[in-house]
């Protein structure tokens, strides 16, 4: 491994301020989800209508993701995220306030929530070219996918301290409140953005971003990985619940995420000199996968399993990344990463619906069978993806200067 990357990143000016602004602005957004479920829950009376006001929050977000983020391509990103981050905190604050006698107007508030959640993931993917290149752009795309696991880990557990703590009220409040101000330095550190270069025709609309060759095999790549995520989730519960205790679950998350964290520092720290190709490292995924088949029935080598697992989801995760972004516009950046987001939001809502069918019709193992089966596919939609090649850092570099 060569630590270099990180020690560049360190020093390349904007990279730190704008990663911890992004994942301190993330990190209330995501804490919201628990108190959320237990704030409907509380005024309905019944689990199932925290399960009606989430998914009126989830397709909020998915519908406004891909306008919010084509719209900070053509006005810029800081105007867009910022008012689109404060307009969330009045909203997450009006449903924290919201008498729970008025519980039928939850789903509303929460999908007029959703669909002013900031485009900070996508917009932060937009900014790494343009301060960043050559080898260290694979290595922050790997701290990128490397930080948004820990989120993954952290913003839950974060929620779920607040409502024990504290109240599912409160809890809503510290999140609008704490989102607001982080979404606020967040904007502040945007780059400029990439003008549109008029000689090179019209912007792409829509559906030339996505519809292209290279493009949607990558965008349905994605789709079929979160929907693998989402349907490991739903295994690692039941393996929970077949065993009686529910701490499994929470134990196996833990473990493929810290799995994940490790494999994304050391992906960040390869030399990078060779050129890769993301359908290899999505095929090793599979197989790693493939592998916690056999193990379901023992929670220690599962957990061992699901480590080695972890292992190859931020490289893959970054990879793809990568990917998305080399082979787009400069100038329609934010844009095909809100269709990720989007996408990803979809495939994890489909993913835990047809995998809690697959568990209920044929056992917990086939939750993993899934799994493997979807990242296969994937695989195969990538088999034509051009592969990254090594950047010469010194020459890009020395052009920058020239520049």
């Amino acid at each position: 491994m060569d630590l270099t990357a990180y020690r560049d990143l360190w020093k390349t000016e904007g990279v730190m301020a704008l990663l911890a602004s992004a994942l301190i602005a993330r990190l209330p957004v995501l804490a919201t989800m628990v108190p959320l479920a237990f704030l409907a829950k509380d005024a309905a009376g019944n689990f199932g209508w925290a399960g009606v006001v989430a998914g009126a929050y989830s397709v909020g977000t998915a519908v406004a993701s891909v306008v919010w983020s084509r719209m900070a391509d053509r006005k810029g990103a800081r105007k867009v995220v910022i008012g689109t981050g404060m307009a969330w905190g009045v909203w997450m604050a009006v449903l924290a306030l919201l008498p729970y006698s008025w519980y039928r107007l939850f789903p509303i508030a929460a999908a007029l929530a959703g669909v002013f959640v900031a485009p900070v993931t996508s917009a932060l993917r937009a900014n790494w070219p343009r301060i960043v290149h050559g080898s260290r752009l694979r290595a922050v795309y790997s701290l990128d996918a490397t930080a948004q696991e820990l989120l993954f880990v952290f913003g839950p557990m974060l929620g779920a301290v607040m409502v024990s703590f504290a109240s599912p009220r409160a809890g809503l409040l510290a999140c609008a409140v704490t989102a607001a101000a982080a979404i606020w330095w967040f904007g502040l550190n945007q780059q400029p953005g990439v003008p549109h270069n008029e000689g090179a025709g019209p912007r792409p609309t829509a559906r030339q971003l996505v519809f292209h060759p290279h493009r949607t095999p990558i965008l349905f790549a994605w789709a079929c990985l979160v929907m693998g995520f989402a349907s490991m989730s739903l295994g690692m519960v039941a393996v929970a619940d077949e065993h009686g205790n529910r701490l499994i679950a929470g134990i196996l998350e833990t473990v493929a995420a810290v799995g994940s964290v490790t494999g994304g520092v050391i992906n960040g720290a390869l030399p990078g000199g060779r050129t890769s190709a993301v359908w290899r490292r999505m095929l090793l995924f599979a197989g790693l996968v493939a592998a916690c088949i056999f193990v379901t029935s023992s929670v220690v080598a599962l957990a061992i399993g699901m480590f080695a697992a972890g292992c190859m989801i931020a490289p893959t995760v970054a990879a793809l990344y990568e990917r998305v972004g080399a082979l787009t516009p400069a100038s329609a950046h934010t844009e095909i990463f809100g269709w990720t987001q989007s996408g990803g939001m979809v495939g994890s809502a489909i993913g835990s619906a047809v995998a809690g069918a697959v568990v209920e019709a044929f056992g917990v193992r086939y939750a993993w069978v899934l799994t493997a089966g979807l990242t296969v596919l994937a695989t195969l939609s990538l088999l034509r993806v051009p592969p990254h090649r090594p950047v010469d850092t010194s020459a890009v570099d020395g052009a920058a200067v020239a520049a």
